[in-house]
């Protein structure tokens, strides 16, 4: 049987999704308020405690603010292809992927800045190599893009960051999927930001700044996660 907590964590993500659908779909528009919690949560079907974990996430994910004393309204309204490429369903389990890669992997970039080898060094470069080859020929670079942070963690020494990317692979490459055909759908000088975090990432490794690698992984992997939302 599940925990009291699990249970809440399934409903938030319930709740979490319908409102997000409803935002991507025009029923709850840009820059329009919120129904009250009290309504929102009948509408849902949820109690207000379980409902404030998703809107409080939305918050997260700069999809929704609130203003004190008037409640919540919504910021953007997130692109609809995002519901072709993940559908209600997968959205919670994908944020949450990102989340914690932000904090294995930005940890994981420290201790490669301070044990890379040449090697390493040399393998994180190919990578980063055929990323650019996928951006100029505006292919989908899945592949590429998980050989880049394969390679880093390769190159902490430390045998667990590999094994944590195998355990998890499954979620991390539905999540780049994800990303980057919606890069895709956007601007040339888009899709190049995202090719200059993942050399701000190299540089940091290169120069052997520890601080500085983490710094950008996280940035990097944060910023991922809030591009899915972009309208």
């Amino acid at each position: 049987m599940a925990s009291p907590l699990t249970r809440d964590w399934k409903l938030s993500d319930q709740a979490y999704e319908r409102i997000l659908a409803k935002i991507v779909d025009g029923q709850f528009p840009e820059n329009s308020k919120l129904p009250a919690e009290i309504e929102l949560s009948k509408q849902l079907e949820v109690s207000r405690p379980v409902l404030r974990q998703a809107l409080a996430r939305l918050r997260q994910d700069e999809v929704i603010s609130s203003r004190q004393g008037s409640g919540s309204f919504v910021m953007r309204r997130p692109a609809s292809q995002m519901l072709d490429f993940a559908p209600v369903g997968s959205i919670a389990d994908i944020q949450r992927c990102f989340e914690f890669r932000a904090a294995v992997e930005g940890a994981g970039a420290a201790l490669a800045a301070e044990r890379r080898t040449e090697e390493h060094l040399a393998q994180i470069k190919n990578s980063l190599d055929n990323l650019k080859n996928a951006l100029q020929t505006k292919e989908l670079g899945v592949d590429a893009d998980e050989q880049f942070h394969l390679a880093i963690a390769e190159a902490t020494e430390n045998q667990f960051f590999v094994s944590t990317r195998t355990s998890m692979i499954t979620h991390i490459q539905f999540g780049m999927n994800l990303t980057r055909n919606l890069s895709l759908t956007r601007t040339l000088e888009r899709m190049q930001s995202v090719q200059d975090e993942h050399e701000a990432v190299y540089n940091a490794i290169q120069d052997k700044d520890p601080v500085r690698a983490q710094e950008k992984m996280r940035t990097h992997i944060n910023n991922a996660r809030l591009r899915v939302f972009e309208g």
